[in-house]
């Protein structure tokens, strides 16, 4: 009788070096998302200058524009931001891109049953939404920043912008979707950081994990005033 042996696959064995360490992607990680964070709460609060007219909003728009005058030339400091923010972008994409091949390459060969464990629904969307998240912010750059495609057209100003895109539905509503998948993509991020940074154990991981709700809570609610607002009248 013969005897037939079967091989299991060989699993890859993970690479060594400096930028194949998944303690360091997700340390480049958890710090873009950290620097991101921090320009979002800036840009929350610069959207609610909506409320109080056009002049007060477009004085805002410019005023971004001119700091650092005159020890830096006009639109200096806005452009180093927009760098920064570029290269965290980039660095949190990068990041997880790499995480998420670099876990396909240790799992070569899929499980035969999948065992459902207990994730939060952030956990299980956190990489399309990131991806839906992209998107969004290349429309919003060309919407508002440009006026590329915004109803309005380009010639106007930001709070003309503003108010044309926000009273069309499809683009409220796009906009809306856009910040529930924020919303949920920070809930998990903020936690995932604290982890990565060291910050949180045992005993503080409920606590971690309420500060991250109310974060994401707060900028998602936060973003979501101003359009609302624009769609339902309350500004025009």
């Amino acid at each position: 009788m013969a005897t037939v042996t079967t091989q299991q696959p060989q699993r890859r064995a993970p690479k060594t070096g400096r930028f194949s360490n998944s303690v360091v992607k997700k340390t480049v990680m958890a710090v873009s998302g950290i620097i991101m964070i921090l320009y979002l709460i800036a840009h929350m609060i610069g959207n609610l200058h909506a409320f109080e007219g056009a002049d007060e909003f477009n004085e805002y728009s410019h005023w971004i524009r001119t700091i650092g005058e005159p020890a830096a030339p006009h639109g200096t400091v806005l452009w180093i931001i927009r760098l920064v923010l570029l290269a965290s972008v980039v660095a949190h994409f990068w990041s997880a891109i790499s995480l998420w091949r670099q876990a396909r390459r240790a799992r070569p060969v899929a499980y035969v049953t999948k065992k459902r464990v207990q994730q939060s629904f952030a956990s299980r969307t956190v990489r399309w939404g990131g991806v839906i998240l992209l998107l969004f912010v290349i429309w919003h750059i060309l919407d508002l920043t440009f006026g590329a495609v915004n109803p309005a057209g380009t010639g106007t100003t930001p709070y003309e912008r503003l108010v044309a895109s926000f009273q069309n539905i499809p683009i409220t509503l796009f906009y809306v979707l856009a910040m529930v998948l924020l919303g949920l993509h920070l809930r998990h991020g903020i936690f995932a950081a604290t982890q990565t940074l060291g910050q949180t154990n045992k005993r503080r991981e409920r606590a971690v994990n309420g500060i991250a709700y109310v974060v994401a809570t707060l900028l998602t609610a936060g973003f979501l005033l101003v359009p609302l607002s624009i769609a339902s009248g309350l500004i025009d």
